[in-house]
């Protein structure tokens, strides 16, 4: 690996750091507020939107620009939103501007990896990349989780003299905001690489169809359609779990919110342990092997209904992370070596994006009507659990001998 990838794997880790302290700082800002309670699901949702909305501009504008200054103008608009939460905005609004530039962001910081390293090096490539989100992941619960502790805002905003005016939300996002600038300024160190699949038209009638044929394209083929299921499930179970884990903790372990944000931190580990022994065992000629990984995945959360220790809670969400980062790491690189392939990087990680989007606002979303209608939390999770496990099931049967090419 070279100076320029860890340079990309700084940047889009300080950006995915302020993207995760960020929704917790919105859900504090909810609660201070007294909004309803489904609204917070709703706050990934908004989020996800832009990239179902967007994906037919977003690829081909990562592709018809130097990524780096792809993933700055993105960081850009992510700072926007991020003020515009800080201003006043409702939460849902501006957590929905800062989507839009995590959408233009995907497409550039995964697509880049195609331009600058060979296919060889991407399933470790992808482990670092998934490690790095993971690390961001957790971190940004535990600082955003941190700085909405009252407590801890009142003992920092005391000392100059702004306790009394300054909520504990709000000095969350004041926080975040340097961990954008931050991103920012790396990314103005990314080099400039070839422009690579520019669109022959910009047309939006063209630009629309273009994004069909890339969508049937993946879709149609073998590798590109396993990798691509496999992908978009596992975004929309992650969003969904994270919501869940709260929700469980609260029921079990009776914890409050910074106290639950904290346990998505074994997960979040166990899918850094799992992309690491990926990218160490699994080569790309391989990627299929993986699959029953997801199987099991299923009945881990089902096992939580029945826990109500810390331990035991820790050790299965562990366990969770690691199967989840053992298999969605090669998925990953297979889907972005067919589609460097088929239709060029920012092409197909604006599909990937727009499919996996869509599973998140449709688990997401499913989770939020069933919490609005009043379902237990167990009966919740043991629908979400088997759901993964039979959804893998008929994925790996279809496609378990297929062969990497």
């Amino acid at each position: 690996m070279n100076r320029a990838f860890y340079t990309i794997l700084l940047a889009q880790f300080l950006s995915a750091l302020a993207d995760n302290a960020l929704l917790f700082a919105a859900i504090g800002l909810l609660l201070f507020f007294s909004a309803p309670e489904w609204y917070s699901p709703l706050l990934q949702t908004v989020f996800v939107i832009a990239y179902i909305v967007l994906a037919p501009l977003v690829g081909p504008f990562a592709d018809a620009l130097p990524k780096g200054r792809v993933m700055l103008i993105a960081n850009t608009v992510k700072f926007a939103g991020c003020l515009t939460m800080l201003a006043g905005l409702h939460p849902l609004l501006a957590y929905a501007i800062v989507g839009i530039g995590a959408a233009m962001y995907s497409p550039a910081k995964y697509g880049i990896l195609t331009e600058l390293l060979p296919p060889e090096k991407l399933v470790v490539a992808n482990s670092w990349m998934e490690g790095t989100t993971v690390a961001a992941i957790v971190l940004g619960a535990i600082i955003g989780g941190a700085l909405i502790n009252p407590q801890f805002a009142e003992s920092i905003l005391g000392r100059v003299g702004l306790s009394a005016v300054v909520i504990a939300p709000k000095f969350a996002i004041v926080a975040i905001t340097s961990l954008y600038l931050g991103a920012a300024l790396i990314n103005l160190l990314i080099p400039r690489l070839p422009i690579d699949h520019i669109l022959p038209s910009k047309s939006p009638l063209y630009v629309l169809y273009d994004f069909w044929h890339s969508f049937k394209l993946l879709w149609r083929d073998p590798l590109g359609q396993v990798s691509l299921a496999v992908t978009t499930l596992f975004w929309g179970v992650g969003a969904t779990l994270r919501l869940l884990i709260i929700a469980w903790a609260a029921l079990n372990l009776k914890y409050g919110l910074d106290q639950a944000t904290q346990l998505t931190a074994a997960s979040a580990f166990g899918i850094a342990i799992g992309s690491i022994l990926a990218g160490k065992f699994v080569r790309l000629q391989r990627a299929i092997s993986v699959l029953p990984a997801g199987i099991l995945l299923g009945f881990v959360p089902i096992a939580l209904i029945w826990v109500e220790s810390l331990i035991p809670a820790l050790l299965l969400l562990l366990l969770a992370g690691v199967l989840a980062g053992y298999f969605v790491v090669p998925m990953n690189a297979l889907l972005q070596h067919r589609g460097h392939l088929l239709m060029g990087a920012g092409h197909s990680i604006a599909q990937q994006n727009f499919n996996e989007n869509i599973s998140i606002l449709v688990l997401t979303g499913a989770y939020a009507l069933m919490v609005r209608a009043d379902w237990h939390i167990h009966t919740i999770i043991l629908v979400f659990g088997l759901f993964i496990s039979s959804v893998m099931t008929t994925i790996w049967l279809r496609h378990r001998n297929d062969i990497v090419h």
